[in-house]
C-alpha cells in the first residue's frame, strides 16, 4: 500500500466526495474510487487558460461565478447550446454596438440596451409576418378551391 500526502483541503474535498458517491450508489466508498470518480470527472486544461479564467472571475464578480468550474460549466452549456444549434450568433462590429448603445440612451428609446432593441425588432417583424401569414392563407384556399 502506498501513503499519499495530502492537504487538509484535498481531504474535505475527498471526504464530501465520498458521501456523494455513496449517496450515488448506495454502497460505502473508499479515497480509491472517490480519486477515481475525480479523474475521470477532470478536464486537464493549460495553465495559462486557467490563470485567465481566475483573472476574469475577479474582474468581473458582479457576474457571480465564484469558482472556475463554475465558469467552466456555463461556458461548456453555452458552447453547447450553439452547436446544437439552439442559438444562432450574429456579429456586430463593436464600434456599432457601443454606437446603438449611446443612441438608445441619448434618444431614450423604450429599450434598455442593443440587444434588447434587436431582440424587439426581431419579435415586432415576426409578428408581422403571422399577420401576413394569416391573411395570406384564406386568399390562397380561395385561389385552389378556384383552380
Amino acid at each position: 500500500m502506498k501513503t499519499l500526502r495530502i492537504t487538509d483541503d484535498v481531504h474535505q474535498k475527498l471526504t464530501a466526495l465520498l458521501g456523494d458517491l455513496t449517496a450515488q450508489t448506495s454502497r460505502m466508498q473508499t479515497y480509491t474510487d472517490a480519486v477515481e470518480a475525480l479523474l475521470k470527472q477532470s478536464v486537464v486544461l493549460p495553465a495559462e487558460l486557467l490563470l485567465e479564467i481566475e483573472s476574469y472571475i475577479n474582474k468581473n464578480k458582479q457576474l457571480g461565478y465564484t469558482t472556475r468550474e463554475e465558469f467552466i460549466r456555463d461556458a461548456a452549456r453555452w458552447r453547447l447550446r450553439f452547436l446544437n444549434q439552439e442559438y444562432e450568433s450574429i456579429e456586430i462590429p463593436r464600434e456599432d454596438y457601443e454606437k446603438m448603445q449611446d443612441a438608445i440612451k441619448e434618444m431614450n428609446l423604450p429599450v434598455r440596451n442593443t440587444a434588447e432593441f434587436i431582440n424587439k425588432q426581431i419579435k415586432n417583424a415576426l409578428e408581422k409576418y403571422d399577420e401576413w401569414q394569416r391573411q395570406r392563407d384564406p386568399y390562397e384556399k380561395r385561389q385552389r378551391k378556384k383552380g
